[in-house]
């Protein structure tokens, strides 16, 4: 698991493909627009992964992540109204 979380490789595979995805979009709207070709692009990214070496112990490693920064960590809202001022 250290192995894969070392490279920025997964990461950027990912961007890649929801990039090629977007160019099909011709006129942005808003940004709940821009999140739904986001999440279009990330689900045609998963269409082609492969398993993570490791990935049993993902859980292990959400958990000690969970632990080691809920006390310095405060919430984001992202779910509020996006404002279109200029």
């Amino acid at each position: 698991l250290a192995r894969s979380m070392r490279s920025t490789n997964m990461i950027e595979s990912m961007i890649s493909i929801c990039r090629q995805h977007s160019t099909n979009v011709k006129r942005w709207r808003d940004g709940q627009m821009a999140l739904r070709w986001c999440a279009a692009g990330m689900v045609e990214a998963g269409k082609q992964f492969r398993r993570v070496n490791g990935h049993l112990h993902l859980p292990a490693l959400r958990t000690a992540l969970e632990q080691a920064t809920a006390a310095t960590v405060v919430p984001a809202a992202h779910d509020g109204p996006v404002s279109n001022a200029a």
